[in-house]
């Protein structure tokens, strides 16, 4: 098998991880143009300036010792398999970064002979890219679960970041999909690796030029909609797991079937993308806004709105706490507002040491007062001629393209809805009106 073979095999089996997008596009260069695109596994990160980051996401091999029911590279299902050796994942990194077509690397395995064994030819792989080919641009390695600590270790010096993927919310599903792993041996390296974050950031303290153990962090990703776990028990391990781990990011993906198994959903079942936008949004508010998880979900309500963004639909549950005054109101809670973001809030609060504010300079901040006029008062006062009811406030809080499905036909323009969306929406969302209160 040529080395291009091999590398549309294993870029193919490497797409299912969404820590980043694949590109899928190819496009050669022209005379009087710039760039070009390649399909093979080109995907994106992004820098901490913002910068976008074109990534080789390959896999060293999908060939795999486990049978976890929902992975394309399970061991019986039969698929083409292939592998690289340590000196050809170099060597085409190495190719494709002097062609200009990446940035770095992003690299993963199917678990060869063992778990120690993957550990060892993903260091090898590195260590000829950093000592031997000196290369010094961005690499993200997943860490093998099941792996010595010691490998663990010496992979994270060569990396810029690790991730171990959790992939199942609860150690039921877990045991029900992926009887070779347990929650013990993927949150063990990822105690480890935080730990040795801490360990390094202190001897960077003392020792200025001392090797950096993965100074981007670490991440995972859960797969949503092959199990019933609910967005209630998803969220709370997302909370758990940023407050102990101390994870970068957790990255949701919505379940694709891509093999057929009665424990999984049917081939013909889409994934459930609506679900995994909802639970990022949420992942937002626990990372940025200061919402806890119990605020926004509980075991009475355990799933997220499909018609109202998380935040939103916390506003619309937790009325008592609004109008908030935007010239007075603290900073978090303003971030509580809808169509009050982080950037707008910190504006507000520096513009409003220099005056007083009212709408239209919320506006000019960057405040969206289509959401926001229904929870806010400036100088004490509602917007002038706000008229709100129940079709209004919900109409104004769903996007576009969650309205469009509720939109009548043409010729009934009396009404932009048909009433039977109400019964999607929670009890305090059916309200016969929204009140500003004394």
């Amino acid at each position: 098998m040529d080395m291009m073979e091999k590398l549309e095999i294993l870029t193919e089996s490497a797409k299912y991880d969404v820590a980043c997008t694949s590109s899928g596009s190819k496009r050669s260069g022209q005379p009087g143009s710039l760039g070009n695109a390649v399909s093979f596994g080109i995907c994106h990160s992004f820098a901490a300036d913002g910068r976008c980051i074109s990534l080789l996401k390959v896999l060293m091999t999908n060939g795999c010792i486990y049978d976890c029911a929902y992975c394309i590279n399970r061991k019986s299902n039969p698929v083409r398999r292939a592998a690289f050796t340590p000196q050809e994942i170099a060597d085409i990194t190495m190719q494709f970064y002097r062609r200009n077509y990446i940035e770095g690397l992003f690299l993963s395995s199917g678990i060869m002979r063992s778990p120690d064994y993957t550990t060892e030819q993903l260091i090898a792989a590195l260590e000829l890219l950093r000592n031997e080919y000196k290369f010094r641009g961005y690499i993200h390695v997943k860490a093998i679960p099941g792996a010595d600590d010691a490998l663990l270790s010496r992979l994270g010096m060569l990396a810029d970041r690790m991730s171990v993927n959790i992939e199942l919310p609860s150690q039921e599903s877990l045991q029900r999909l992926a009887p070779d792993k347990s929650k013990q041996s993927i949150l063990q390296p990822m105690n480890l690796i935080k730990n040795k974050i801490t360990e390094n950031s202190t001897e960077l303290v003392k020792y200025r030029h001392a090797p950096r153990f993965a100074p981007a962090g670490q991440s995972t990703q859960m797969i949503i909609g092959a199990t019933p776990d609910t967005d209630y028990q998803i969220l709370n391990l997302t909370e758990g797991l940023y407050k102990k781990y101390k994870l970068k990011r957790i990255f949701y993906s919505a379940y694709t079937p891509v093999v057929e198994d009665s424990l999984l959903p049917s081939l013909d079942t889409k994934p459930p993308l609506l679900r995994e936008h909802r639970l990022y949004q949420a992942d937002w508010l626990l990372r940025f806004y200061g919402f806890e998880a119990k605020e926004l979900l509980d075991e009475a309500a355990p799933n997220f709105n499909p018609l109202l963004d998380p935040k939103c639909s916390w506003a619309i549950n937790h009325r008592e706490q609004f109008p908030v005054e935007v010239n007075r109101a603290p900073y978090e809670m303003l971030l509580r507002v809808p169509g009050i973001g982080v950037r707008s809030a910190q504006r507000i609060i520096k513009a409003r040491r220099a005056g007083t504010l009212d709408f239209h300079a919320l506006k000019k901040l960057g405040v969206v007062l289509k959401r926001a006029q229904f929870f806010i008062t400036c100088k004490g006062r509602p917007l002038e001629g706000l008229k709100v009811g129940e079709h209004t406030l919900l109409r104004s809080l769903m996007s576009g393209q969650e309205l469009a499905k509720f939109q009548q036909p043409e010729i009934e323009q009396l009404s932009f809805f048909d009433d039977s969306y109400l019964a999607a929406l929670p009890e305090a969302g059916r309200a016969a009106s929204f009140s500003y209160g004394g």
